[in-house]
């Protein structure tokens, strides 16, 4: 059996070969996005070659290597920033995404952080359902860097 087949993805510390895939799995996830928002969402123009340079990515795969899904975290004070998120349409609605997210919080609780936060587009309302059934709460909205923000966190101790 493999680990896929159990439903958990393989998650590893992304390289710098990987930046490309990554880029590309941003530009696949994010694209329905665009008309709504009328503008390319951030993590579409995120550099993702120097964030994975800097240590802050990592990535779920299947059993043979191939990427269905990376997340961007780091700390940030006493707290854990999910700064980005996405999963291939070939893996959508398999756990991977939850997967990613567990992952975060499991690496905060690590390093002793108090909570996670993160933040979304208003535009990105399959975002705003999913985030508190993951145990997210809803802590404010602003605009930020042209974009109409969603901030959520979720308190680990």
């Amino acid at each position: 059996m493999q680990v896929r087949d159990l439903g958990i993805p393989v998650i590893r510390l992304a390289l710098m070969q990987d930046a490309p895939a990554i880029s590309a799995c941003a530009a696949e996830a994010y694209a329905v996005y665009v008309d709504r928002m009328g503008q390319k969402p951030a993590p579409m123009l995120a550099d993702y070659a120097q964030q994975t340079a800097a240590g802050v990515v990592h990535l779920a795969c299947d059993a043979q290597g191939a990427l269905e899904g990376f997340i961007v975290f780091y700390p940030q004070g006493r707290h854990m920033m999910l700064e980005n998120e996405a999963v291939t349409a070939g893996a959508a609605g398999q756990g991977v995404g939850k997967a990613l997210v567990r992952f975060c919080e499991a690496q905060a609780r690590r390093l002793g952080c108090e909570a996670v936060r993160l933040y979304t587009n208003e535009a990105m309302t399959e975002n705003l359902a999913i985030y508190p059934r993951l145990g997210y709460t809803e802590v404010g909205r602003g605009a930020e860097h042209g974009y109409n923000r969603v901030y959520f966190e979720k308190r680990l101790l």
